[in-house]
């Protein structure tokens, strides 16, 4: 897996629950890079959501496609 790019940082306003900030803070977590990777993971999800709605068509076909006529190139598997 290879590394993560930097990339630019942009200050921004947060609301969050005031119990929760301070025994971060107490604790020593770093809430800026804790709402970067928890925020950076929701993208990926949501990212990987829709690419998967948006595909669903051609998926479907594909694996009908598969199912009537098997896999493209079976007749060359050595397995």
């Amino acid at each position: 897996m290879s590394a993560p790019v930097a990339s630019a940082k942009k200050a921004t306003n947060l609301t969050l629950s005031a119990d929760v900030l301070a025994e971060a803070r107490a604790l020593g977590i770093n809430v800026s890079q804790a709402c970067d990777q928890f925020l950076r993971s929701l993208v990926r999800e949501e990212q990987a959501r829709r690419w998967k709605v948006e595909n669903a068509g051609f998926i479907e076909a594909y694996n009908r496609t598969v199912d009537a006529e098997g896999l493209p190139l079976a007749e060359c598997r050595t397995f």
